[in-house]
């Protein structure tokens, strides 16, 4: 530090000063202060010897903070980082570059739900949203077209036949009908389909064991037993009368189970229908319409199912009511044993 760095103060430690010294060490002075050591204040102050010490200065101001953070900002890579693979894109983009899926969330019209911007339906207020693209077999369409140019479908959906419910989709959300040429297409192939033949076969069976009348109590299992053998009594003197030499009676065409044993059978039959659906699990596609057709088109007719979607693993009635059917999902049976 320069020898011209340096202040004076008083050895009492006041800190007052009287005077400037302009520069110290050259035998030049000016102010009040005498080279003798003390101040001129015409006697009525007594002088007092000084003291010198260091100056310390602060160290030099740092960069301000918001200039260091325009900094770091600018180290940082700029755009929009995908939520499921990190890739980063353009600080515009809507869909990522590299995994194709939506990384951002837009405005429901009906409702004002946020929605994934590839989502074509609304699972908050159950609206199709998508005013460009036919929802029936997914081609594209101008806002002058009232039905769709590819599978002439009408924009404002298909009243099913069969239950006169409103749909939006090629099958119909209350009973399955299918509604449009395509559906019954998708069907029609399936039905070659020998995992879908079984498939129909077991909800056949199910519907079967659905209609049987357990035996629910042991006064019932003695009343069902006392039929029994009066039906063969009677079965018997018949062919008697008929001059039948050697009367056989027929075992009847099936008994009636236990609740134990008509619950063990459904529960061995979902087994087996959960076994095939898994088989018929449909793959991720690129259009949500054609992944809601072929989905509806497996759908096991006569069974209280679920749809199990891979876009939020939730269990819809079916994929008319997830938003994004194309990830892929699988059907479920619900049915109570």
């Amino acid at each position: 530090m320069a020898d011209n760095d340096i202040t004076y103060k008083p050895a009492d430690g006041s800190g007052q000063q009287s005077g400037d010294i302009s520069q110290y060490g050259n035998g030049s002075q000016s102010g009040d202060y005498q080279q003798s050591g003390g101040y001129s204040d015409a006697g009525s102050q007594q002088n007092a010897p000084l003291q010198r010490e260091r100056v310390r200065y602060a160290p030099e101001a740092s960069q301000p903070q918001a200039q260091v953070q325009t900094q770091a900002q600018s180290r940082q890579p700029s755009g929009t980082p995908c939520p499921y693979c990190g890739t980063m894109n353009e600080a515009e983009a809507m869909y990522c570059a590299s995994c194709g899926r939506a990384i951002r969330s837009v405005l429901c019209p009906y409702c004002g739900e946020m929605i994934d911007a590839d989502a074509d339906y609304c699972e908050q207020c159950h609206h199709y949203v998508k005013s460009d693209t036919c929802s029936f077999c997914g081609a594209h369409f101008t806002a002058a077209d009232t039905f769709c140019p590819s599978c002439g479908s009408p924009k404002g959906g298909i009243v099913c036949p069969v239950c006169n419910t409103l749909n939006d989709f090629s099958f119909c959300k209350q009973c399955g009908h299918p509604l449009t040429h395509e559906a019954q297409a998708i069907m029609q192939k399936l039905s070659q389909n020998k995992v879908y033949q079984e498939l129909q076969r077991l909800t056949e069976e199910y519907q079967r064991l659905n209609a049987v009348l357990p035996v629910s109590s042991e006064q019932e299992e003695v009343r069902e037993k006392q039929s029994e053998e009066l039906r063969r009594r009677v079965l018997l003197l018949l062919q008697q009368d008929a001059g039948v030499p050697s009367p056989e009676v027929p075992e009847p065409a099936e008994a009636r189970p236990s609740e134990a044993q008509l619950k063990e059978d459904k529960e061995k039959l979902v087994m087996q229908l959960a076994s095939l659906l898994d088989k018929m699990q449909m793959p991720a596609m690129k259009s949500p319409a054609k992944a809601r057709n072929y989905a509806m088109a497996c759908k096991p007719q006569g069974v209280r199912t679920g749809w199990v979607c891979n876009y939020k693993h939730a269990v819809h009635s079916s994929p008319c009511g997830c938003a994004k059917p194309q990830l892929g999902g699988k059907w479920i049976v619900l049915s109570k044993s």
